[in-house]
């Protein structure tokens, strides 16, 4: 089993900034890829920022220029910096870690418990 846990949300001012971290934990060959997801009241979750093993990223279009991902590897660990705070990024935010569990194993998708980053205008 693996274990992700999610710091860093919060309540900030418009154009503020905050950086949220995901530790992921427990049996892990390797995590191939590193996302965080969003869900705001009312709507669907939604992809906001990727990265690959290789350090590829992807980010959604509302959030370029103001999101920044990385990832630590030796900690099994990502960030999300969150720059010029909106307040239609509040939302609860949640990691997604894709896990290799072993050398024959399928990788498997985990969750963060989410962390809730509020923006006041």
């Amino acid at each position: 089993q693996v274990q992700l846990v999610e710091s860093g949300g919060g309540l900030v001012q418009a154009g503020g900034s905050l950086r949220l971290s995901c530790a992921a934990s427990g049996s892990i060959l390797r995590i191939n890829a590193m996302g965080w997801f969003r869900q705001a009241p009312g709507k669907a979750r939604v992809l906001v920022a990727r990265i690959t093993s290789g350090g590829s990223t992807y980010y959604a279009d509302s959030v370029k220029g103001r999101f920044t991902i990385s990832r630590d590897n030796a900690k099994n660990t990502a960030y999300l910096q969150i720059n010029s705070l909106k307040p239609e990024d509040t939302a609860v935010y949640y990691c997604n870690h894709l896990v290799t569990e072993g050398s024959n194993w399928a990788p498997r998708d985990y969750w963060g418990q989410g962390t809730q980053v509020t923006v006041s205008s």
